[in-house]
């Protein structure tokens, strides 16, 4: 910032002592150069400054360190004793998934209801979670409006260090998930894409406290679907919570 201000004085100190009009020319277009560079970074702390880490409240760890003996896998994330660094969003971003409707592929859940997964309950308890049958299911989150998507956070099961497959998170303008309902994927972990949506290029990874966070990258959208195909542990899939943190779409 300092350095951009000097250069932009200096040059309109040139500017003015500069005889050759066709000098004062070239060094006006310079001059418009700079100016251009000093706004985008102006613009860049002034955005920066917007920002703020996401107020994430995470349970109490189920397990303590990490899994032992983790098989050679390209597609599978190295788990980390370290905590995640802190996500910076938008400040004044919400949770706007808290206490809205849940809907699922799965017509008669094995075990609990689809109000836990967005009753603000995280922790790892036999009370807290939902258990959809096998294969590939799905839940989704009615928003109720359009939002300014900047994380989603997915708890399955983290009572064990296990592994979900086929990790999908779409978000949409339509419920019904078609392509007119511009549909966007904001992570896929199918590799070989055996659900059928498509292969994904994000590693899997195991289960903790902390959840999974997902980068929404401001998607705008009203509807957010998680799809699973069972895990490492279990072919059953269980959700514990899922947070969408967002903000009202302009």
């Amino acid at each position: 910032m300092v350095a951009n201000h000097k250069m932009k004085m200096r040059l309109i100190e040139m500017t003015h002592r500069c005889p050759a009009k066709v000098q004062r020319g070239r060094l006006r277009a310079l001059l418009g150069v700079a100016f251009a560079v000093y706004g985008l970074c102006y613009a860049g702390v002034a955005g920066a400054a917007d920002l703020a880490p996401l107020p994430l409240k995470l349970p109490m760890p189920a397990y303590v360190g990490t899994p032992s003996d983790i098989p050679e896998n390209e597609h599978l994330e190295k788990p980390s004793d370290e905590p995640r660094p802190a996500f910076m969003a938008p400040q004044g971003v919400q949770n706007v998934a808290l206490k809205k409707k849940v809907t699922s592929s799965d017509k008669s859940p094995v075990t609990g209801s689809l109000e836990l997964i967005t009753d603000g309950d995280k922790e790892s308890r036999d009370e807290s979670f939902l258990e959809l049958h096998r294969k590939t299911q799905w839940v989704q989150i009615d928003l109720e409006a359009p939002c300014q998507l900047y994380a989603i956070v997915v708890w399955h099961a983290h009572n064990t260090p296990q592994v979900y497959h086929d990790v999908v998170v779409q978000a949409a303008d339509g419920p019904d998930f078609t392509k007119d309902d511009n549909v966007r994927t904001l992570f896929n972990n199918d590799y070989d894409n055996t659900s059928g949506l498509g292969v994904g290029k994000d590693k899997e990874y195991f289960e903790n406290y902390e959840g999974k966070l997902i980068d929404a990258k401001g998607a705008k959208a009203r509807y957010v679907r998680l799809y699973s195909q069972g895990s490492t542990f279990s072919g059953l899939n269980r959700y514990t919570e899922v947070e969408v943190w967002g903000l009202p779409a302009k």
